[in-house]
């Protein structure tokens, strides 16, 4: 049993333990170290700063972080596949954007999914800043993590 054990530890590489203070603890080839910062968090970061670079720069790329089963919904507007979503991105009015991300937060799901909310500014072209909120639903699909869900949102308020 001892044998196997140690087995078991030499290859696994990668395991999530989800502790009751909601702290992650991380095993990497068989230790385990404790990381500052929740896994899904981590994650949902590395994505949210991944998808605005690809978003600022190239939106014709954005096809690579979406499924077939995708759903976008822009301002009310619903998308569903990899096609439609980035058909849609890419038809934006605007040639400039800049995002720039105020705050973001990022939750584990039953099913083992990330959701991410983002609040943030954008920029496009000459015209006054605007805030936006999004919210991503992140799958993990052959170890690649993938966007099954996008949700985005001008916040703009009409009080009149």
């Amino acid at each position: 049993m001892r044998e196997r054990d140690s087995k078991e530890k030499r290859t696994l590489h990668f395991a999530i333990v989800k502790e009751a203070s909601v702290l992650v603890r991380v095993c990497v080839a068989g230790s385990f170290r404790m990381v500052d910062q929740p896994l899904w968090e981590q994650i949902g970061s590395s994505f949210v700063q991944h998808y605005y670079q690809l978003f600022d720069s190239d939106r014709s790329q954005l096809g690579t972080i979406y499924i077939d089963e995708s759903c976008l919904t822009w301002e009310g507007q619903q998308f569903q596949g990899k096609k439609a979503i980035v058909g849609k991105l890419i038809s934006l009015p605007f040639p400039k954007i800049v995002h720039s991300i105020t705050v973001q937060d990022h939750q584990p799901t039953p099913d083992c999914n990330i959701l991410s909310m983002v609040v943030g500014q954008l920029k496009v072209d000459d015209d006054p800043v605007m805030g936006f909120h999004q919210s991503f639903l992140l799958k993990n699909i052959n170890s690649a993590w993938v966007c099954t869900n996008d949700m985005f949102r001008l916040a703009i308020h009409n009080f009149g």
